[in-house]
Formats: structure tokens, sequence, C-alpha cells
């Protein structure tokens, strides 16, 4: 049996090994398809951070990966597999269109922000609380579930906005546009404040939040009780109920909390940049959140570079699609799945290799 790789290298030096796989392995692959790998990849490297501009769209993709990644993490350390981040952050962002829709024009800015990011992270808890009941209590495995939850979501945003919410007479999938209370400045406007010339982007401050997100859950993860209360039944259900921790509880907890962060999606996306509820403002962020999470290792500062990466990819990779002839947007897609592979599945293969090579090196503790 192979022992386990030191704390540092699991998770710094084993994603940095899988992406640099990943990368060798879809560089190969451009190169088979008459492209060179060199060209595209500071192509990408220019797109997602040689300008301002393009920095700011890698980090506006970054702060949504963020929220769904942290959503994957939390729900893994209390050894549960959330694939419904998809789900939850559109009933998040339903929460935040509501009551940016019913409270804004009676509110004002300081007030009807943090309320809309309650409503938000309220409504993808009680979403991700539904599967997490079925589970702990019925027996209903969690992945089917959340799955299944993910399809109602949709289909429910769908029904409000077609029969509800959509102003008479627009023939687009849109609520009313919400009032300026109900607006989370974007970046370009909170620099001037303090004299900063920033270019105009989709970032805003929601940034900041997903930043304080990764700090609140590594803290709550490991330097409080609870954390280790929900780490130990991810770790053994069985042990921890053996030292009186309620597994059935833990779970509740940790989907409650996986499903809040998930439904902070809408203050990026609803909040920051549409300034109303609209139909596709997720995106497919909480299928993306999964590979963030599993690449970072499940940890908060994983996260943020993972989600950077992720992020660098969108952004670079439709910037590869106008700058370089004949590499469309598929070969940018391929690269993804290179990366989620190599992240994911293939880790297991690749962990045993970096763990003989470090065994080369003197002075590496295991254990």
């Amino acid at each position: 049996m192979n022992a386990p790789l030191p704390r540092w290298a699991d998770l710094v030096l084993l994603p940095a090994v899988c992406l640099l796989v990943a990368l060798g392995v879809a560089a190969a692959v451009v190169a088979l398809v008459g492209q060179s790998p060199l060209e595209v990849m500071l192509a990408l490297v220019r797109g997602a951070f040689g300008t301002l501009r393009g920095l700011s769209y890698t980090l506006y993709y970054a702060t949504t990966f963020i929220f769904t990644g942290l959503a994957v993490a939390v729900a893994f350390h209390g050894g549960l597999f959330n694939i419904g981040g998809e789900g939850q952050a559109v009933m998040g962002g339903l929460g935040t269109g509501l009551a940016a829709l019913y409270l804004s024009a009676s509110l004002p800015a300081w007030a009807m922000l943090p309320v809309m990011l309650l409503a938000g992270a309220l409504f993808g808890l009680l979403w991700a609380a539904v599967p997490a009941y079925l589970q702990a209590y019925r027996g209903s495995h969690v992945v089917i579930t959340t799955i299944m939850f993910n399809f109602i979501a949709s289909s429910i945003l769908v029904y409000l906005l077609v029969n509800h919410l959509r102003p008479k007479g627009n023939m687009a999938l849109e609520s009313a546009l919400f009032a300026e209370s109900a607006k989370l400045p974007g970046m370009q406007q909170a620099m001037a404040w303090i004299g900063v010339d920033w270019p105009n982007s989709p970032l805003n401050l929601s940034l900041l939040l997903a930043l304080l997100a990764c700090v609140a859950v590594y803290f709550f993860l490991w330097r409080s009780r609870a954390g280790y209360r929900l780490r130990a039944v991810g770790s053994s259900a069985s042990a921890a109920e053996y030292a009186g921790i309620r597994s059935k509880h833990q779970t509740l907890i940790a989907m409650s909390v996986s499903g809040a962060l998930a439904g902070m999606v809408g203050m990026n996306e609803i909040a920051g940049v549409s300034g109303k509820l609209i139909l596709e403002f997720v995106g497919g962020a909480g299928f993306t959140g999964i590979a963030v999470a599993l690449m970072g290792r499940n940890h908060p500062l994983g996260i943020i570079f993972a989600s950077l990466l992720f992020g660098a990819l969108f952004q670079g990779g439709a910037e590869v699609a106008f700058d370089v002839p004949g590499f469309s947007r598929d070969m940018v897609v391929m690269l993804q799945g290179f990366i989620v592979l190599f992240s994911g599945a293939m880790t297991y293969v690749i962990a045993p290799l970096v763990g003989a090579m470090l065994r080369l090196v003197p002075g590496v503790r295991y254990g």
C-alpha cells in the first residue's frame, strides 16, 4: 500500500503535476490537428492575463467557480458528493432576483444588497437540504436526487419567468430591471472610488464575497468544532457515531452549507452583471465547480487557484478562437476536458508516481 503524500505535496505538487500532464497531452492533440501548441498557449495566456480587461473577465468567471467549487468541497468533507450545485445556484439566483424585484424599490443599497445575499444563500440552502434529508432519513442517494433537482430547479425558473416574472409585452425570458439599489458595484466603479482607472467588464465586488467565503469555509472546516464533527463523519460515519456524533445531522449541515455557497452565485451573475433575473445565468458553473474542487483538492486555497485556471480557460479560450485561425472553441473545451480527467480520475494514477519521485528526495517525510 502506498504511503500518503505529504500535505504540501497533495495540495500543491500533485495538482501542478496533473496540470502539466493535461497540458502536455492537450498539446500533443493540438499538434496532431495541425496547430502550434506554443502559439495556442501563448494566445490563451495573453487573452486571460495579458490586459487588465482580460484579467477582469478571468476573475469574473473565477468568482462564480469559487462559489460552486466551495459548495462541492464542503459536501465532500462531509462524505457527500454534491453534484447539484447547478440547481442550487439556479435557486439561489431566483431568491436573489425575487428579493430585488419586490424590495429594491423601497430599500437603499446598504440594506438591499445584504438581503439579496441572504435570500440567495437561503434558497440554495433549502434546495440542498431536501436531498440531504432524503439521504439521511429515507435512504435516497444524494447523487441521484441532486441530479434530478438540477432539472427541477431549471424548470421552476422557466415557469416563473414565462408566467409570472416576465413583463407584459416582453418576449425575452427575463424579468424587469431591478432598481438601482439592487445593483452590486462593478470593479470599474469601485476602483474609481480610490482613484484607479479600471476597464469596463463584468467583474464586480462579488469577487470579495467569494474570497471572504473561502476564509469562512477554511475556519469552519479546520478551526471550529462544528467543522471537525463534519469532517469526522466524512472520514468515517461509523466511527463518528461511536464517538457520539450524529451522522444524519451532519449530512444535513454539510449539504445546507454547500447549497448556501452555491446560492451565492446569484450575487455575481444577477446583482453584479445582468441587473435582472435571466434564464441561463449559471451556464454550467455548477458542474465546473466539481472539477474546480477536484483540482483544488477540496481546500479553499486550492479552489482559488483552480478557479483562476478555469477562468483563464474560459476567457483565454474565447480569445484563442478569435486570434488563432482554425482553432475552434470546441478545442478549448477539449483542453478543459483533459484537465478534468487528469485532476480527477487520473490523480490516483499519478499520485503514486509523484510519491515515488519524492522518496528519492532526502528529508521528505510521509505519514
